[in-house]
This record gives C-alpha cells, sequence and structure tokens, in this order.
C-alpha cells in the first residue's frame, strides 16, 4: 500500500510501531499534491515547510520518548477560514487576499497541540457561500472523481483533498451542508457536530447560529479520532458547549444494539435523482440486515427548511460582514484613483448646473466604502449581503426574520419529537450527484436546493454526517445522511463503522 493510500489511523500506527517517520509520511502527501493538485485544485496554498519542519519536530520527539498529541505526525488540511497565526487568510476572496491574522483560532491550536502536521489551506466558496466551491475567488476546485464535475462547496477543497488521497484529514466548516454535501459528491465522510462542540473561536464567521467546524476524513475511525482532537469547551466562545468531550475513538467499533432509524417521508418525493435513491435504500437494507428496525417518521416543518434557512443566514450574514468595508478591515480600493474620479463627477454636475446631482454625491469616505466592498466581494457574497440587509430592514424584520426564527423553532420541535421515536435519522444527503461546472452558477435557486436534506439540522442545531453509500451508473459517489439527537456524535460514528464494516462503498477512491 502506497503511503498516501492509508488511513489516519493506519498511519498512527505504523508511525508509533516505528515503522514509518513523520517526515515520510508528510512528503509522500506533498509529492501527492505536487503530482495532481494541478488539474484538482483543492489546496490555496501549500505550507512545504512548516510543515516538514513540524514533521521533523515530531519525529525528534517520538525518538526521544517524549509526549505525543492523538494526531502526532499525521497530516492535516484546513480550510482557509480558519485564522492561522502568521500564514494568509483569506476565505477565498479578495477582500481577505493579503489578511495574515495575528492570532490563531481555537481548532489550530488543537491540532498543534494534537502534533498533527498542518499541509496547507484548502479552497473553498468565498466566505463559506455556495454548493460547488465555484464562487471563490481565488481559483475553481474540480472533482477528483471527475474533473468536469464540481466537488461540492463550500469545503470542496477540504472534501476533494481527501478524494484525491492528497492527505487522510482535513477541516471542513458547515453552515447549511457545506461539509456534508461535498463529502457526499467527493465519497469521503463528513460530520458537523452539534453547535457547540467544537470552539468557533478564530472561524471568519459566515452565520454566527448556524456555523460549525467540522471533522472530514476517509473512514468512520478516522473522523471519531479527529473529532475528539479539535472537540471540547472554549471559554473564548461564549457558545461553546461546556460538556464533556467523550472518547469517540474508543466507543466507535462497538455495535448499537437495538437501532431504530427514522426514514421521513418527506424526503423520497420530488427532486430526488432515481439512483441516489436506490443507493439510499440499499444502505438502509444493510442496516435492518444488522439488526436495525425502519421506522417510517415525518418532520412536517422541513419543508420550509431552505427558505427559512436562506433568510437567517443571509441576514447574520449581511452584519457580519458589515466590518469588511476598506477603513475597519479588508481590501481598500485605490484612493487617489478614486478621490480623481470623484472629483471629475463633481465638475461635471457642476459644469451641468445638476444641484440635485450635487446634493446627492457620496463624500469621499462613503465612496471609499462603497468601491472596496465593490471590489473586494464576489457576486454571490453581495447577492447574500443585499438579501440579509433587506430582511433585516424596518418594516420587514417582523414579516421575514423573526418569522424565520419561529420556524426555525418548530423545525427544532419536529426533530425533539421524532427522536422520541428513532434514534438516527437517515436519508439522502444530497438530491443527486456531482453536477457539471457551470451548469447551476446562473440560477442561485438550483444551487440553493443542493442544501434541502441537510439545512435543518443546522438551524436544529443537532449533529449529522454524509458517509459514502454506493455509486451511480456513471461511476459518481452517493452520500449517505445521518442525523441524530445533540451530543450524540458518539451515535452517529457507531452507526458510520457499523456500515462501514460490511461495506467498501469508503474505500472507492477516483483514478487520477
Amino acid at each position: 500500500m502506497a503511503l498516501y493510500e492509508a488511513s489516519a489511523t493506519q498511519l498512527l500506527s505504523q508511525l508509533e510501531s516505528g515503522e514509518l517517520t513523520s517526515v515520510e509520511v508528510t512528503q509522500a502527501c506533498l509529492d501527492r499534491i505536487r503530482e495532481h493538485d494541478g488539474s484538482v485544485g483543492a489546496f490555496l496554498k501549500v505550507m512545504d515547510e512548516k510543515a516538514l519542519a513540524k514533521a521533523a519536530e515530531v519525529d525528534r520527539k517520538r525518538k526521544a520518548g517524549e509526549e505525543l498529541g492523538v494526531l502526532a505526525g499525521v497530516p492535516v488540511a484546513v480550510k482557509d477560514l480558519l485564522c492561522t497565526e502568521g500564514e494568509v487568510t483569506t476565505c477565498a476572496s479578495k477582500m481577505l487576499e493579503n489578511f495574515v491574522p495575528p492570532y490563531s483560532s481555537t481548532v489550530i491550536k488543537k491540532l498543534e497541540a494534537a502534533d498533527a502536521v498542518i499541509i496547507g489551506k484548502t479552497n473553498m466558496d468565498e466566505f463559506a457561500m455556495g454548493g460547488s466551491t465555484e464562487n471563490s475567488a481565488l481559483g475553481k476546485t474540480r472533482n477528483p472523481w471527475n474533473t468536469d464535475l464540481v466537488p461540492g462547496g463550500s469545503s470542496g477543497g477540504a472534501a476533494a483533498c481527501l478524494a484525491a488521497q492528497m492527505v487522510p484529514l482535513s477541516i471542513g466548516t458547515d453552515t447549511g451542508g457545506s461539509i456534508r454535501q461535498p463529502a457526499s459528491f467527493c465519497g469521503v465522510v463528513g460530520l458537523k457536530p452539534t453547535y457547540g462542540r467544537v470552539s468557533r473561536f478564530g472561524l471568519i464567521a459566515f452565520t454566527s447560529s448556524l456555523d460549525q467546524i467540522g471533522p472530514m476524513a476517509r473512514t468512520a475511525e478516522d473522523t471519531a479520532l479527529f473529532l475528539e482532537a479539535i472537540s471540547g469547551h472554549d471559554p473564548q466562545d461564549s457558545t461553546s458547549a461546556a460538556v464533556a468531550c467523550p472518547l469517540f475513538s474508543k466507543s466507535v467499533d462497538q455495535p448499537l444494539e437495538g437501532l431504530r432509524i427514522g426514514l421521513v417521508k418527506e424526503h423520497f418525493g420530488e427532486g430526488l435523482d432515481g439512483e441516489v435513491e436506490k443507493a439510499v435504500r440499499e444502505a438502509v437494507a444493510v442496516y435492518e440486515k444488522l439488526g436495525a428496525k425502519v421506522v417510517d417518521i415525518s418532520l412536517p416543518h422541513n419543508k420550509y427548511g431552505i427558505a427559512t434557512y436562506y433568510i437567517i443566514a443571509p441576514s447574520e450574514a449581511s452584519s457580519n460582514l458589515a466590518r469588511f468595508d476598506g477603513a475597519h478591515y479588508g481590501h481598500r480600493c485605490d484612493e487617489a484613483t478614486m478621490l480623481e474620479e470623484l472629483q471629475k463627477e463633481a465638475e461635471a454636475l457642476e459644469a451641468a448646473n445638476d444641484k440635485e446631482g450635487l446634493r446627492k454625491m457620496d463624500t469621499p469616505l462613503i465612496r471609499m466604502y462603497r468601491q472596496s466592498r465593490a471590489e473586494g466581494f464576489g457576486p454571490e457574497v453581495k447577492r447574500r449581503i443585499m438579501l440579509g440587509t433587506y430582511t433585516l430592514s424596518a418594516g420587514y424584520y417582523d414579516a421575514f426574520y423573526l418569522k424565520a426564527l419561529k420556524v426555525r423553532r418548530l423545525i427544532r420541535e419536529d426533530y425533539d419529537k421524532a427522536f422520541k421515536a428513532v434514534d438516527l435519522i437517515v436519508g439522502p444527503t444530497a438530491p443527486n450527484p456531482a453536477f457539471a461546472a457551470g451548469s447551476k452558477t446562473n440560477d442561485p435557486l438550483a444551487m440553493y436546493l443542493e442544501d434541502l436534506y441537510t439545512v435543518t439540522a443546522n438551524l436544529a442545531g443537532i449533529p449529522a454526517m454524509s458517509i459514502p453509500c454506493g455509486m451511480t451508473s456513471g461511476g459518481l459517489p452517493v452520500g449517505l445522511h445521518m442525523q441524530a439527537p445533540a451530543l450524540e456524535e458518539d451515535r452517529l460514528l457507531r452507526a458510520a463503522y457499523m456500515f462501514q464494516k460490511e461495506t467498501d462503498w469508503h474505500a472507492k477512491t477516483p483514478s487520477l
């Protein structure tokens, strides 16, 4: 087996036994990235020298018998919206193209404490807004299974580098399905933890009440270990849950006895691809064979999930992104050119004796704000800022935003009721397999519907996971979506491990 084919768990075993060094593993990943990332485009930055230096330090500590973290010597890729001290953190946006944070996010610190080797920053949709990684201002990412197709979004780079076997682990973030949908499209495992399970301190916020950082890997075992490394209460994040972090890696191989699986009738209707439905139903049959009981359930307010999400998310985004104006943070336009243009406009209005036009003219400060934001943000970010500004405006707050918050509560109550009857809710992660690049870029609504099955987990704050469960006749991965009650990630991971013991979908890899 080539080094790049090994899982994180397998690599750790060989590192601990002395069969491998972290430098060898890291170099193998760097070679793989150098060989294939030109066609995949998963990385915005590869940190060769720092990664090899960290790997050498871990090898030294291991040889000296010093205490090591749980990911000692394993390469990890990080989505480029986690502040990393001294490293450019762009959010795949021109607005932050040159932003170098003076501090690291809690998750980065936890990875460093776990002795992981951070190998690079991955591409994403700008400010995590999108379902295809086509909204990045800094480059396109392609699906390793077919480079004419998208990898999903917004954690498209994080999923693509796993599928292409460039790294064994990567960090993603999930606001409405941004870990799970690309995991489904690329045939890897992606877990969105319970809101509050993983600290968001140092995450550049999109929607503060929905964003969650989570692990992506190729197996359930690796995902369990990875989640264990990054979880835990953080006093620097007021939304961090003050609960103990279970040792997920110690229980992941324990089967769930008497498992009750809920199938949501609303998930198997119009819009679901036939091959996706077939793969999901066959996956459910695997669980039945293992003794699980299948229960038909209903989540009646799920149908309002997309509408609710696309009021709450843009509203919070418009507020969070207000600070990027060229004065407080972010890209600033060329002031000399801007002032020259402003002067010419004023002279033209004066020559025309247009007093009303002169009265309405921008001041230099307002023009600087306008132009900096116009140049720094891409079309999708601007669209969501405008939506959010509208729904929060006087006269519309009650009609849209407040009503959306009430529906969000109803969605959560549906889940609370359902989890009294079942242990897990299972269904498709996305309504279709990966689609062609460019096929939905001019149809925002079609793109938004990619998150049809995933957004409600974010609205309810519960954990959810996508695992590979089949392939289409065209050779594309299909994801199985599993949801559990809050703080029950252990249940998801054990169920995923049960499935992977019986099938080999997680072991399928694309030909590059």
